[in-house]
């Protein structure tokens, strides 16, 4: 995939005489830096990074890409960590850093209750803005990085925990730069209009949705987009449940279905294990003595629980309201509909702001974007992280069957069993940390077949991922029926003939 000296030198020269020095750069040091990730697979270096101000520089890049046969890896901000982070699918590609200089609010709409952003645009820049402008409307954020962008979140199908909980179906409208080089606005933005007053208000208009095109794909750059927001209520109160076992998680998934059917709980549930929680705290206290060789023991799992006040699964949610008082008549029924299993420990709000990992919980559903989950990086030395996306329906008796097979997977691996399941009413994403230490061969190998393992395990129980690490595009492409590839490789020849945007990308060629 490296690109011959002859192709790229006139591309870099080109882009040079039209963005100014400014916009590249080749520094060594710098292509190190977007090389990196934290995947089993290793770091993969570009041969040069570019910076576009504009989306009408974007269409210079890539008409500069077709012309010289350069390959181009947009990225927003480059913080979509245990999934690949700045770092392209294939080393050799030129890094398109939207983020950069593309980092404008371009519009908050406060009757209406959204904004218009570009991919530099992060879940912090913007929290910041709406409390610089007295806190009447909240986004909702993920309990990933602060610097993550708004844009890139969305088109991974990135997801919080509010009510907008959904980040790209709460997207609406797109300015796409395609692979031909063609600007294409989505929605009522495809109007050939310049007053374009429902572009981000209206998200199903004319002729064919083609917005989640741009999701998990290479046929576009997306260079702006609405995202609508929240109200922000005046009162934001949490609770949590803690349970002793671990196959607690049949009747906590039971518990939680008809809350969130009936929407009596506005906020996704959070359904945590023990290492998702206590492993953000700090290094597994076990992984010296056996060289990262054993998972942690129950006997481990016990103390750190009893350290840190939670359970084998930890379930937490939300309401909103007038006041806090005017909220507890809701907080009493769903207390008593789970401590009528005879195993649930509730957590008040109160006492759960006192507990750090609780307290990544309580942002969440209130729009605050926060750090605290970025310490499961350090669980395990070494820096490896990636992440293995599946999901279950909202059926206790699958999901539990679900966790006893990936913990064995996990345990088969000598690695440590780490999840959140985020429940809403008939689907639970299930979000699993593989943590290892990178800078050990044998773990990393350990690390790789683990996640490949699981991917087979879920797939014969009729499950696929919702998103991938870099490392395993191509291997879940092909887990795809052969339609449906075929379909993405057409959408590709259409839209990018030349395959000059992020060539491998979610295994589309």
């Amino acid at each position: 995939m490296r690109i011959q000296e002859a192709r790229i030198e006139p591309f870099f020269a080109e882009i040079q005489a039209s963005l100014g020095s400014e916009g590249i750069n080749r520094d060594p040091e710098t292509l190190r830096r977007y090389g990196e990730n934290t995947m089993p697979g290793g770091d993969r270096s570009p041969v040069g990074v570019v910076y576009p101000a504009s989306t009408q520089d974007a269409q210079t890049i890539v008409r500069a890409a077709n012309r010289h046969g350069v390959p181009l890896y947009p990225v927003s901000t480059g913080n979509n960590i245990g999934l690949g982070s700045r770092s392209a699918v294939h080393p050799g590609q030129v890094i398109v850093d939207l983020g950069y200089r593309m980092n404008r609010i371009l519009e908050v709409d406060e009757r209406l209750a959204f904004a218009v952003v570009e991919p530099g645009v992060s879940y912090q820049a913007m929290y910041d803005e709406l409390v610089r402008r007295g806190n009447k409307l909240m986004l909702d954020v993920t309990s990933g990085p602060p610097q993550g962008g708004m844009i890139g979140n969305a088109l991974d199908k990135g997801a919080g925990y509010t009510p907008y909980f959904d980040h790209f179906g709460f997207a609406c409208g797109m300015e796409v730069v395609l692979g031909n080089g063609e600007v294409l606005r989505t929605g009522d933005g495809a109007l050939d209009a310049g007053n374009l007053i429902n572009w981000h208000t209206s998200k199903y208009s004319f002729g064919p949705i083609l917005d989640g095109l741009f999701t998990q794909s290479n046929y576009g750059i997306v260079t702006r987009m609405g995202i609508w927001l929240l109200p922000r209520p005046p009162a934001i109160r949490s609770f949590h449940f803690a349970f002793p076992d671990d196959d607690d998680l049949e009747q906590i998934i039971e518990l939680c279905r008809p809350l969130k059917l009936s929407n009596f709980v506005p906020t996704l549930f959070r359904v945590c294990n023990d290492l998702y929680l206590c492993g953000s705290e700090g290094e597994n206290p076990e992984y010296r003595a056996s060289g990262g060789k054993r998972s942690i023991s129950d006997e481990g799992r016990r103390a750190l629980r009893e350290s840190h006040g939670v359970g084998a699964w930890t379930v937490s949610g939300a309401f909103y309201g007038p006041s806090a008082e005017a909220l507890e008549p809701q907080i009493k029924r769903v207390r008593d509909l789970f401590c009528q299993s005879g195993k649930a420990r509730y957590i008040a709000h109160e006492e759960a702001e006192g507990i750090g990992p609780l307290q990544v919980a309580i942002n969440t559903f209130s729009g605050i974007p926060s750090v605290g989950e970025l310490g499961l990086l350090k669980w395990r030395p070494g820096g490896g992280n990636t992440w293995f996306l599946p999901g279950t329906p909202m059926d206790g008796k699958i999901a539990n069957e679900f966790q006893r097979v990936c913990r064995k997977v996990y345990e088969d691996h000598g690695l440590d069993y780490t999840v959140m399941n985020v429940c809403g009413p008939r689907f639970a994403r299930g979000l699993h940390v593989i943590t290892f230490n990178r800078e050990d061969e044998d773990e990393r190998r350990r690390a790789d077949d683990c996640y490949r393992r699981m991917s087979e395990e879920v797939a014969r129980l009729g499950v696929f991922v919702g998103r991938a690490p870099l490392d395993y595009h191509e291997f879940h492409m092909g887990q795809a029926m052969a339609s449906f590839r075929e379909a993405c490789s057409g959408i590709k020849q259409a839209l990018d003939p030349n395959g000059v945007i992020a060539p491998g990308r979610y295994g589309i060629g």
